[in-house]
C-alpha cells in the first residue's frame, strides 16, 4: 500500500512538473549515435528517468549530451540512451534493484556493443532517477575489458543512493559522481519524489566537466603509455648499438 501512494505521488508529481515537460538544448530525446553512426573519440551512454520520453529522456541525458559535445566537439561525441526492453515504467522503481533485470540487460548491451564496436573510443555514461538505478546495477557487473573502458559515471537523483552507500557497487568511486540534492526523497532511500528530485539540470554543467576531467585523465594516461613505450624501445636499441661499437 505504501509503495502504491508513493508511486502515485511519483507519477503525479513527473507529470505536473514543467522541467519534465520541455526538451532542453540541441540533442533531442532520442538519440542512437552509437547504435546508427560511426565511431567517435567518445561515447556517451544515458539512462532516463521514469516516465521520460524516448531513450535520453528530456531533462538532463540531452543537456549532458550537449554540453559535452560543445566542449569537446559535435563530432567527437556520440550520444545514445538506454531504449528497448529499458521501459522507464513506474513500477519497476520499487524492485529490489530499483529497476527490472531487462532494463539492466539493455544497458549492459550498448556498453557491450560501444566496447566491440569502437574499442578505442572513451566510454562515458549517466543515468537520471531509475535511469541512476539501472546504471549502478550494470556497469559494476560488466566484463572487465568492458569496465575499463567506461572512464566515468554520473548519477543525477540516485535512487539507490542510501542502498548504495552514495557508490557504484564493484566501480572505482573516483571514476564517479552523483548527485544527490539533500532536499531529494529518492536519495535518502525512499521512492517519495520531492521538489529536489526535479532540479537536476542546474548540476549538468559540474557533470559535464567530471567527465570531461575523467576522458583527458584517461588520454593523457594513455599518451604517457605509448611514450614510455616508444622511450623504452629507444633505449634498448640504443643499448644493442651501444654493444656493438663499445659504448
Amino acid at each position: 500500500m505504501f509503495s502504491a501512494i508513493v508511486l502515485g505521488l511519483l507519477a503525479a508529481t513527473v507529470s505536473c512538473s514543467p522541467i519534465q515537460q520541455r526538451q532542453l538544448g540541441g540533442t533531442s530525446s532520442t538519440s542512437d549515435e552509437l547504435q546508427n553512426g560511426d565511431c567517435r573519440d567518445v561515447i556517451f551512454i544515458f539512462a532516463r528517468g521514469s516516465t521520460e520520453p524516448g531513450n535520453m529522456g528530456a531533462t538532463v541525458g540531452p543537456a549532458t549530451c550537449d554540453a559535452l559535445k560543445e566542449s569537446l566537439g559535435d563530432d567527437a561525441v556520440a550520444c545514445q540512451g538506454v531504449g528497448g526492453a529499458y521501459l522507464g515504467d513506474l513500477g519497476s522503481n520499487a524492485l529490489p534493484d530499483g529497476t527490472t533485470q531487462a532494463a539492466l540487460d539493455e544497458s549492459t548491451k550498448m556498453f557491450n556493443l560501444a566496447s566491440s564496436q569502437c574499442p578505442n573510443a572513451k566510454v562515458v555514461a549517466s543515468g537520471y532517477s531509475q535511469g541512476a538505478a539501472v546504471m549502478a546495477g550494470s556497469v559494476g557487473k560488466l566484463d572487465a575489458a568492458v569496465m575499463a573502458q567506461v572512464k566515468g559515471v554520473v548519477l543525477y537523483g540516485y535512487t539507490k543512493n542510501l542502498q548504495n552507500g552514495g557508490a557504484i557497487p564493484d566501480y572505482p568511486e573516483d571514476q564517479t559522481k552523483v548527485f544527490c540534492n539533500a532536499s531529494d526523497g529518492v536519495c535518502s532511500g525512499t521512492l517519495m519524489v520531492t521538489a529536489g528530485h526535479l532540479t537536476y539540470t542546474t548540476d549538468v554543467p559540474e557533470a559535464a566537466s567530471f567527465l570531461e576531467e575523467k576522458i583527458s585523465s584517461a588520454t593523457s594516461t594513455g599518451s604517457s603509455s605509448t611514450t614510455s613505450s616508444a622511450a623504452s624501445s629507444s633505449s634498448s636499441s640504443a643499448s644493442g648499438l651501444g654493444g656493438l661499437f663499445g659504448f
